[in-house]
């Protein structure tokens, strides 16, 4: 019998919705094209179309917005990639939480990510955790700030990565750094010859950033910076907040995309540069949020390492119960 998920208050029709058209749906809106999405779900165009347009009418509402040119999430679209995320997220837990039952691991590790900052001590620390406690089962997903930070109150994860000011009230938190800004732009821009980016020259543009749910503080931080430096720009959001989309849109025109500059070290993308914005640049406070009560011991574990892997003179980082 196929999972399904209980819509309590849904829009439409929605009494069962299956949880194969939410994967379907999860698809075709982060790659906002059908054949792309087909290929990632290893089945044919033609069948996710049509569950696709299934879902709307069990919805009773339109999700995307298609043309021969392009495809486009409606607003309930984007209100619903939300929602379809989080069911997803549960189920998987669900699943993998059994399969580790039945396996007798029981041990875990679950770390949240925003979609844009990886700061580098992260993975460092996540593969010296690995390697000295093997028989702990690691998860990393991506998540909003705020739903990984609610997560980590409800002890559905241990370790939310976030930029602050963040609400944390009542949670530990670590700091293990600081995350700038950099100016993704494609070849052809103006700029793109110079070896940092005055803010100044964003002035009457466009740029493209990632909704604002994906960092408050970077995204609030920008458009402050641009204030205190007398000029105005017109954020343009990506639909989903992948940093694919704000890359693929950058190189795709002569629009800058403004980024956390961790981007700049994991990605590598044909056709675009990277510069710094220029100093004074905005930067934030990386942190690692958690249980205020005493993590349990993978956790401060890795607490640990990621600090130790963060600290570049020695001197120790302070936690923090807010």
């Amino acid at each position: 019998m196929p999972m399904r998920y209980l819509g309590c208050g849904a829009p439409g029709n929605l009494a069962h919705m299956e949880l194969r058209h939410l994967r379907y749906f999860v698809a075709v809106a982060e790659e906002l094209h059908f054949r792309r999405a087909a290929e990632r779900l290893h089945i044919a165009q033609p069948a996710v179309s049509e569950q696709i347009r299934n879902l709307e009418r069990e919805l009773g509402v339109q999700l995307f917005l298609r043309t021969q040119r392009s495809v486009s999430l409606t607003a309930p679209g984007s209100v619903l990639l939300q929602e379809a995320r989080r069911v997803l997220r549960v189920a998987d837990d669900a699943a993998r939480m059994t399969r580790q039952a039945q396996d007798g691991v029981m041990a875990r590790l679950r770390v949240a990510r925003p979609p844009d900052v990886l700061p580098v001590a992260v993975p460092r620390a996540l593969r010296r955790f690995a390697a000295g406690y093997p028989d702990v089962d690691v998860t990393v997903e991506l998540y909003d700030p705020r739903d990984a930070i609610e997560a980590v109150r409800r002890d559905l994860l241990d370790v939310a990565i976030v930029c602050l000011p963040a609400p944390t009230s009542g949670l530990r938190v670590t700091p293990i750094g600081e995350e700038g800004v950099v100016v993704a732009l494609p070849d052809g821009h103006p700029g793109a010859r110079q070896t940092v980016f005055p803010i100044a020259q964003l002035d009457g543009a466009a740029p493209i950033m990632l909704p604002r749910d994906a960092n408050p503080p970077m995204y609030d931080g920008i458009l402050a910076a641009a204030r205190d430096a007398g000029i105005t720009i017109r954020a343009v959001e990506t639909p989903a907040p992948t940093v694919e989309q704000a890359l693929i849109a950058a190189a795709s025109g002569r629009t800058p995309a403004l980024l956390a500059a961790s981007v700049a070290s994991r990605h590598a993308f044909p056709g675009l540069r990277f510069l710094p914005l220029e100093e004074p640049a905005l930067r934030s406070t990386v942190a690692l949020v958690t249980a205020s009560e005493v993590p349990r011991t993978h956790t401060a574990r890795f607490l640990r390492l990621a600090v130790a892997m963060a600290r570049p003179t020695g001197r120790p980082m302070l936690s923090s119960v807010a």
